[in-house]
């Protein structure tokens, strides 16, 4: 008879991996079931070019080193590096303008200095303030995002939080749009802009409620900045699987999981290549459509799957990539140094109307007016992604529509959007054009089918307010359990506290996994015990 694992989880991006080596090192017998022949879903890298080691989809990794989840998984010993982004991004002049450039580094001295030189003392006065103010806050936030939402947790990781002019004012900011935290804090445009598109690669547009945070998470940059994992995004991944190799739990990648089924004492998963895989617990770390459908494969009831379905909005799609080799590093007007332009986010936006019509035109089906880019070029940090004497850039373009108006295709407009993406960063730094030597195209419609990115949003679900905390993806999936289906647990970015590389819906899932499979009266301690 074939053995019951104590747990499968589907899907191994970094969410699910995370939850499966806290559960493998608090000793339960894991398998992973992933239906990629690639580890790691969207934090993964591979050769896209002879010698060049791309990234297939997050580059720079912010809030897990927030979490201490590399740590109390002990990731460094198993290869796990992170060099800091500093300066964390980059903001150059307008197009045919001599402006000094804005350069915000960890040291929120050396930021103020450069946004005084290029916008004016008050600016840099009212960043000053805005990093102290929005520290804190950010800080809260991510106690928040590192545990389920429940009402307990969410009110004991902002409590004794200062209120400055109140709790009805507090709220009050935490609920505005990110514009109108801009606003409050900056005169300047151009300052605005770059602080609004960091904001926005959370997703949506500053213009919606609910978005001031993910503007104010920028002060939390001053802190600890981005990391680079040496080798690529991927390493993370790679940490992770040989953690859990240590610890005894398996993966099986390129054989996807086509149903999931409730069966005494717990669950049957079934695969595409026949395999029948039993275990008393099952987390889900796919995108939660997926998981519906492979419940709705298991005879679960179509009525509830189909009325989840329907609410949960996937959008219109978020961006497009293009990965360029290329001879030479960016050389942007007003830069002092590659080093100092090319170690972080590169913001190529000067006018929040400009991210506007870009999201204003998605909604639409429309391609932008002009696209929004943002620049990432790591090999001028981690030599090793690039052959000697070349480098890497990766340009993303945010609100690039999955539906397309008038019945175009992306298969015939690929190349002409990755063009004009080029040539926007062209007139950021004359002469980039020249140093490409080859490229790789992913388009929303590459991002599904691919990674399994369902409408091609990298969030897997909308991250506006409404699908946020313990809204996301809907009330009563926001606990990471799933109604009538006792045993199934969900992580990954259809959960809370959303996309981004964080891993704490994974820690979150195996938590709640281990404290609903242990007898009462043994502790969180007892349970995640740590092995060498």
């Amino acid at each position: 008879m074939t053995a019951v694992l104590d747990a499968v989880v589907i899907g191994a991006g970094h969410n699910a991996l995370v939850a499966a080596a806290y559960l493998a090192r608090a000793g339960r017998t894991v398998e992973v079931l992933e239906r990629d022949t690639v580890l790691g879903g969207a934090v993964s890298t591979v050769e896209r070019f002879p010698g060049y080691r791309v990234d297939r989809g997050s580059s720079a990794h912010i809030m897990i080193r927030h979490t201490g989840i590399v740590e109390e998984l002990g990731l460094a010993a198993h290869g796990l590096r992170y060099i800091d982004c500093d300066p964390w991004a980059f903001a150059p002049p307008a197009p045919g303008t001599d402006e000094p450039a804005i350069v915000f580094h960890r040291d929120l001295d050396a930021t103020c200095r450069s946004i005084e030189a290029a916008c004016g003392r008050r600016d840099a006065d009212a960043y000053r303030n805005f990093a102290r103010v929005w520290s804190e806050r950010s800080r809260r936030v991510m106690r928040a995002f590192s545990a389920p939402p429940t009402g307990r947790n969410l009110l004991s990781s902002f409590w004794g939080l200062d209120t400055g002019g109140g709790g009805s004012d507090l709220s009050r900011q935490f609920l505005s749009t990110g514009d109108g935290l801009l606003d409050e804090y900056f005169d300047s445009e151009r300052l605005k802009a770059a602080l609004a598109w960091f904001g926005a690669q959370s997703g949506p547009p500053m213009s919606e409620p609910g978005t001031a945070p993910m503007v104010g998470f920028a002060a939390l940059m001053h802190d600890l900045p981005p990391g680079r994992a040496v080798g690529g995004s991927g390493a993370l991944s790679a940490a992770l699987a040989s953690r859990m190799a240590v610890d005894g739990a398996a993966i099986s990648l390129g054989d996807a999981v086509t149903a999931i089924r409730r069966d005494d004492p717990g669950w049957s998963v079934t695969t595409a290549s026949g395999r029948v895989v039993r275990a008393r617990s099952v987390v889900a770390g796919c995108h939660i459509l997926t998981t519906l459908d492979l419940l709705g494969g298991g005879g679960f009831d179509t009525t509830t799957l189909d009325r989840w379905r329907r609410r949960i909005r996937v959008g219109p799609g978020i961006g497009m990539v293009i990965r360029l080799a290329t001879s030479d590093l960016p050389r942007y007007t007003g830069a002092h140094s590659s080093a100092e332009s090319t170690s972080g986010l590169q913001l190529l936006v000067t006018d929040r109307a400009h991210l506007r019509t870009a999201h204003g035109a998605a909604l639409g089906s429309e391609l932008p007016p002009r696209p929004a880019v943002l620049g990432m070029s790591f090999s001028g940090i981690d030599p090793t992604i690039a052959p000697a004497g070349k480098h890497q850039v990766t340009l993303w373009s945010q609100w690039q529509p999955y539906h397309l108006s008038g019945g175009r295709d992306w298969a015939s407009l690929a190349d002409s959007e990755a063009d004009r993406i080029v040539r926007e960063m062209e007139s950021f730094a004359p002469g980039f054009t020249d140093t490409v030597l080859d490229r790789h195209i992913q388009t929303p419609r590459d991002l599904e089918s691919e990674l399994g990115l369902i409408g091609g949003n990298v969030m897997h679900v909308e991250m506006s307010l409404d699908q946020m905390m313990m809204w996301r993806p809907l009330p009563e999936l926001s606990g990471h359990r799933v109604p009538g289906a006792d045993g199934l647990y969900l992580t990954g970015a259809s959960t809370h506290p959303g996309g981004g590389v964080s891993g704490a819906a994974g820690r979150s899932a195996a938590r709640i996994v281990l404290t609903d499979t242990t007898p009462r009266g043994v502790g969180r301690q007892q349970i995640e015990r740590r092995r060498p």
